[in-house]
């Protein structure tokens, strides 16, 4: 209890967020597997999407980095090292580490790309010889999460630049003929009301997932709702404290999800079967195909299992589809149905 109450600011526990269980979802199966390419939550004002947002990243285990490294890099792993990390392990310089939380980075809308990417200081090093980098936003998300909330009013060529390093994992900072790598691997998530306009399709297409959140209808589960709330806002440290046991159990299967994800294996005829569906939705591009394979899999391994089965991809694939199809004025089903009817038919 004492430690809760060092936090600066309480954040709202991930487990008392009640209903709006796709997104949480696919929060959850992205911190299980960052590779998965991010989330997009489009929905309603006023619908937890941020409060969600700022939980998830509160509820994560610490991860252990070098001291003093501005880039939040791994102490083994070569593929989460700057390079000045890399070259002290390579000199067999012993490292000291420190486990910090898990970094979360909002992206403010007014923000430039020397802010996003970080900056390269030319006096330093035409006075001194050195490469003098000042880390940007980027950096700072490294093995955390970076969270842009309105993203459909975010400039397009930040998003590019956003999502360009979220899909490489690296930042590369060119000036002057002087250039700096480091490694940028992040969960990236966005959110937006479709009211105030829609992102561009080749951008939401670079999405892994696409979380769509509806206000909660039904007067009961509203006032639920409201309860928790006020709840939390009287005595926040008695509300965390009441979930504490439910947020370490949640943190302990993400983190045995995490470990097992490796041995999860998708049946052939079952990767087949998630190709046809795509095809049959006219799809552009393989990212549908490779995105619900690796949410499937992070499903099971959510889920305690070694194999995917049917249940597993169809829980996912209208998350991981339904942003791919191709907008036509004149439908009037939404695409999320449309995915889902193409899925019954096709795994039933």
């Amino acid at each position: 209890m004492n430690k809760i109450k060092k936090q600066t600011r309480p954040v709202f526990p991930f487990t008392a967020i009640i209903g709006q269980e796709e997104m949480k979802l696919a929060l959850v199966l992205n911190v299980i597997d960052p590779k998965i390419g991010g989330v997009m939550i489009m929905g309603d004002r006023g619908t937890g999407k941020s409060t969600t947002i700022r939980a998830i990243a509160d509820l994560l285990p610490e991860i252990e980095v070098i001291s003093d490294d501005i880039f939040n890099s791994h102490p083994y792993d070569y593929d989460l090292m700057s390079d000045l990390a890399k070259q002290q392990v390579e000199k067999q310089i012993n490292l000291a580490t420190q486990f910090i939380k898990v970094p979360m980075v909002d992206l403010p809308l007014g923000a430039t790309e020397d802010r996003l990417c970080g900056t390269i200081d030319i006096e330093k090093a035409l006075n001194e010889g050195v490469k003098s980098f000042e880390p940007g936003l980027l950096a700072k998300a490294n093995r955390g999460i970076l969270y842009v909330d309105e993203v459909n009013l975010l400039d397009d060529h930040l998003v590019d630049i956003l999502l360009d390093s979220a899909a490489s994992g690296w930042n590369t900072v060119e000036r002057e003929g002087i250039s700096i790598r480091h490694p940028a691997r992040f969960v990236l998530v966005g959110s937006g009301n479709p009211e105030e306009g829609e992102l561009r399709p080749q951008l939401l297409d670079r999405f892994g997932m696409h979380a769509e959140i509806k206000t909660v209808k039904d007067p009961s589960l509203r006032v639920q709702i409201v309860e928790q709330r006020t709840k939390f806002d009287q005595d926040p440290y008695s509300c965390i404290d009441e979930f504490h046991d439910k947020q370490n159990e949640l943190k302990e299967s993400i983190i045995v999800a995490q470990k097992n994800l490796a041995n999860v294996v998708i049946d052939y005829d079952l990767k087949v079967k998630i190709s046809q569906i795509c095809s049959v939705l006219n799809v552009d591009g393989l990212r549908g195909d490779i995105v619900t394979n690796r949410a499937a899999k992070a499903f099971a391994a959510y889920c305690n299992k070694d194999e995917v089965n049917v249940d597993d991809v169809k829980k996912v694939i209208t998350l991981c589809l339904r942003h791919r199809l191709r907008k036509d004025p004149l439908d009037t089903i939404d695409s999320g149905t449309k995915v889902d009817q193409v899925v019954n038919e096709i795994l039933s």
